[in-house]
């Protein structure tokens, strides 16, 4: 396959993963899908104060440590 088809592919999934992330009634198993695709494509970001993500940490039902706990 050449390189012009993998760069459409690699578009059009990620046009069709868009559209399904956006979809109100996108399922857990089609989040998983672009969850992965970004992760396979080393796509990260960081919480920062106010952002979306940030609002999502904030809304998780158990505490995130900033430092690992040290036992002894």
């Amino acid at each position: 396959m050449s390189d012009k088809k993998l760069k459409e592919l690699h578009a059009v999934l990620a046009e069709k993963l868009l559209k399904k992330v956006k979809d109100p009634d996108a399922t857990a198993s089609e989040l998983n899908v672009a969850r992965q695709f970004l992760r396979d494509n080393n796509i990260d970001c960081v919480p920062v104060e106010g952002s979306p993500l940030q609002n999502l940490v904030d809304e998780l039902p158990f505490d995130i440590p900033t430092k690992p706990e040290i036992t002894h």
